[in-house]
């Protein structure tokens, strides 16, 4: 039995060439573009210094405190980025906790039977679901 048509083997063999040849022009350039976003990602007001688009907070920060020791107490002046950072928690971690200390929001309790509002009928129509049938 033969492996296939001669229109399969082709195909398989310009496959295998595209492979060895690479990228073309278009997705090179667009590699290429994509690479600089990244690498300007973030950047400094100030001394237009660029941090890689993975640079945490603290580097940003630590970056603030040692060449514009005169903008720590306002780091948005450097990156917008950095609107709401606390240096003293770093990692946020206070934060989270204290949001979750505060509780769980409670929600309102729809009444029964009045509104037009969507989560009214919503109710209405779950609460008379399928009856088993008696026999």
């Amino acid at each position: 039995m033969g492996k296939g048509s001669n229109v399969q083997k082709a195909q398989q063999a310009r496959e295998r060439n595209q492979k060895k040849m690479g990228k073309s022009d278009e997705e090179r350039k667009a590699a290429s573009n994509k690479a600089k976003q990244d690498a300007a990602a973030y950047m400094c007001k100030i001394c237009r210094q660029t941090f890689m688009v993975n640079a945490k907070s603290t580097l940003l920060y630590l970056h603030v405190t040692a060449k514009h020791d005169d903008k720590k107490d306002n780091p948005v002046e450097c990156f917008d980025s950095l609107a709401g950072f606390d240096p003293a928690d770093p990692e946020g971690k206070k934060a989270a906790a204290a949001a979750k200390s505060a509780g769980p929001v409670k929600k309102k309790s729809a009444k029964k039977g009045g509104g037009d509002d969507m989560l009214s009928l919503l109710d209405a129509g779950l609460s008379g679901g399928k009856k088993g049938k008696k026999k």
